[in-house]
């Protein structure tokens, strides 16, 4: 069976015309043209990172130029329920975050955000670098959604946003939480999350969430979860939340 050659084009999003032509652009044009050595005539797969997958083939190859003609649409259905958000502290060192945003779009979730809290050992992400990994990640996985990626953002203001669904912060402190008409110490995250629902999942620094930002995240919806007994690096943690998520929430 011939393997499957797949582009980002989202370009593409949102084009109801057909028969489509267009470019392939920067590095997926080197991928496409330098590395596969693809040329006129050639079959591809082409993904618009927003729910749809494309056959197209390659009109015209030129210097660093690839061109294709949109051959076919081909939809694709939702491999999951709900929206799936994971927002971590990332770490000092950022391999670890590369590697943890490779590894969750492999598995599948929606959005990926970044906090900065009162432990945080890094300030700073380059968000360019990690939306590439999202977009080899997708690729690789046949993944037809790219999960949408934020900046960082203070713990604070994360909080005070409104969002829609369910929303849990995984610490290590020992307390007891309110989950509806019963008050229990810190359930396992799974076996509270709820098929369907949108669920946002905090993960804290090495360091932990500090005590107060845990409190103002309980007082402003977020119900305090364990990942278990593990005491576990932020991004095992970050990959054991989305796996727990996807877990509930596959087709």
């Amino acid at each position: 069976m011939k393997e499957e050659r797949f582009f980002y084009d989202p370009k593409l999003a949102g084009q109801k015309v057909s028969p489509l032509r267009g470019d392939l652009e920067g590095s997926e044009a080197h991928h496409a043209l330098k590395v596969l050595r693809l040329g006129d005539g050639d079959e591809i797969r082409l993904m618009d990172g927003k729910g749809t997958f494309y056959r197209a083939v390659i009109t015209a190859a030129t210097g660093h130029r690839c061109t294709y003609s949109i051959e076919e649409t081909l939809p694709q259905q939702p491999a999951w329920k709900g929206h799936l958000h994971l927002a971590m502290a990332p770490t000092k060192l950022m391999d670890r975050v590369e590697w943890f945003a490779e590894k969750a779009t492999e598995i599948g979730f929606d959005e990926l955000s970044f906090l900065d809290t009162q432990f945080s050992e890094r300030k700073v992400v380059k968000e360019e670098r990690i939306d590439k990994i999202l977009i080899s990640a997708m690729k690789q996985s046949h993944k037809a959604w790219k999960p949408q990626l934020n900046g960082m953002m203070r713990f604070k203001d994360f909080i005070m946003q409104e969002r829609e669904g369910d929303k849990f912060i995984c610490h290590c402190y020992e307390m007891t939480t309110d989950y509806g008409q019963q008050t229990m110490d810190k359930p396992f995250l799974f076996d509270v999350l709820r098929e369907g629902v949108p669920t946002t999942v905090l993960i804290g620094p090495e360091g932990d969430f500090s005590i107060e930002e845990v409190k103002l995240a309980m007082e402003h919806g977020y119900k305090s979860v364990t990942l278990g007994r593990s005491r576990l690096r932020t991004e095992t943690a970050a990959l054991v939340a989305v796996h727990m998520m996807q877990l509930r929430n596959a087709l």
